[in-house]
């Protein structure tokens, strides 16, 4: 039987865009350690220690991680055709841990009830670490489902579903499951030799993703979860939820008097849920594209951007970005481009620098 393992997409990672991201969430969802994540680098895959359980990808914020032959969406689609409402690790998925919150809830939403089979996690090796990884999402999702009053469910049971010999086996759906897009026979046999090695597989964005980086993506799983939202229908009532309680979104705080303008934030959004003007004149925020990555604030120097402690729901079926703040946008008295004057000032930080350079060059002391 083929070993399977795990890929990651360079471009799509959140590393890829500063090396001040603090994402590790791959590195300790991984129950054998295969994924190492040192500061300012992409994440390090020892692929002869990985199992393929795909626990990494249900915690990737950016969807950069896939395991061999899985694809979250067919699952999805596959599952919704099913009578049951069982979700067993013994049937489609390699371990129920792979499938992210936003699925979760999705496939609720358009199915009503989805039951996880909890049965086989205390016997299974991947057990601690992934058991309370399963038990998280689920309890995320019901917790938001709950809240949105649309009668959907999401419960955990110890069945120890075993299916029979006539059933799909899991491994053969992972490998098939893509049989229009299959690899050829050398590219299959290259992988099955990197599977085999012991030596860290590193990572890194070639001069032909770079345009791959600049886009501004929300990913299938923040799509699959708005089109369940629709074909669900808006609750009657719209609460607030505790934010704390969502993995995979955010509301924003902003504070103005700490603001340095550098544009950081919204440069950097892999969704562009923080977003400004050709003039740079404001920032705004759409939670519903936020997928709480916690890329903007990590390059925010003067930690201007916090989190809001509540959530309000109506976020998630109205695409309305929020002002965060507005900004006075000057012409330089100097250079004439214009610029953000946080204070005030009549000259901008480029020609600040460059008089202060002069100065100093010269010899010349402010009075």
């Amino acid at each position: 039987m083929s070993r399977i393992g795990v890929t990651l997409s360079a471009p799509q990672c959140v590393r890829a865009l500063s090396k001040a991201s603090s994402c590790d969430a791959c590195m300790h969802a991984c129950p054998t350690g295969a994924i190492k994540v040192e500061a300012g680098a992409l994440p390090l895959i020892n692929l002869s220690q990985c199992v393929g359980c795909g626990a990494c990808v249900g915690v990737c914020p950016s969807e950069a991680l896939k395991v061999d032959g899985f694809e979250s969406v067919d699952f999805l689609f596959t599952q919704l055709s099913q009578p049951e409402p069982l979700i067993s690790c013994r049937v489609l998925v390699p371990c129920l841990s792979i499938l992210h919150v936003e699925y979760i809830i999705a496939l609720a939403l358009l199915k009503k009830e989805v039951i996880f089979d909890m049965g086989h996690c205390d016997a299974c090796a991947l057990g601690p670490t992934c058991k309370p990884l399963i038990e998280r999402h689920c309890e995320e999702a019901s917790y938001l489902l709950e809240a949105l009053h649309v009668g959907a469910v999401v419960r955990m049971e110890a069945r120890g579903f075993e299916p029979e010999e006539s059933s799909v086996d899991r491994r053969a759906f992972l490998q098939n499951l893509n049989v229009a897009k299959a690899l050829e026979a050398r590219a299959r046999f290259e992988r099955e030799v990197e599977l085999c090695s012991d030596e860290l597989i590193t990572h890194s964005v070639d001069s032909d993703q770079i345009a791959q980086l600049r886009r501004k993506e929300v990913g299938e799983k923040r799509k699959m979860l708005l089109t369940a939202l629709r074909r669900a229908g808006e609750p009657k009532v719209y609460h607030v939820v505790e934010a704390e309680a969502l993995t995979f979104t955010s509301q924003k705080r902003f504070d103005l008097s700490t603001c340095t303008a550098c544009q950081m934030c919204y440069r950097l959004c892999p969704t562009g849920a923080l977003s400004s003007d050709l003039r740079h004149s404001k920032i705004d925020f759409d939670p519903m594209l936020c997928i709480k990555c916690a890329l903007c604030h990590d390059v925010c120097e003067s930690d201007a951007l916090s989190l809001s402690g509540v959530y309000a729901l109506t976020s998630l079926y109205q695409s309305k970005p929020q002002r965060l703040v507005d900004f006075r946008v000057k012409m330089c008295h100097e250079c004439g481009c214009h610029f953000v004057s946080l204070h005030g000032e009549n000259y901008c930080r480029r020609c600040d620098i460059e008089e202060d350079e002069a100065k100093a060059l010269w010899g010349i002391e402010d009075e």
